[in-house]
């Protein structure tokens, strides 16, 4: 393999982390309506509140949104 070659479809394309799909039904909050709140530009206060979870999660759900998206897909292909 020659250096022009080196990472270049050397990952797995699959994620290493878990969606926010799976993480939001971990927690026990409709993923729809978790999107619908970050859309709404809700506070994570108010979040926390309708979900029934602390603010830390909320905040830390939000943050993986606006940091990996939606499926955390990684991939060299």
């Amino acid at each position: 393999m020659s250096d022009d070659n080196l990472g270049k479809g050397s990952y797995p394309p699959w994620s290493r982390i878990p969606s926010l799909v799976e993480m939001t039904a971990d927690a026990g909050i409709d993923f729809d309506a978790f999107i619908a709140a970050i859309e709404e530009n809700r506070s994570l206060e108010s979040m926390a509140t309708e979900f029934g979870i602390s603010v830390k999660t909320a905040e830390h759900l939000q943050e993986h949104f606006f940091h990996y998206g939606i499926s955390s897909v990684i991939g060299g292909d």
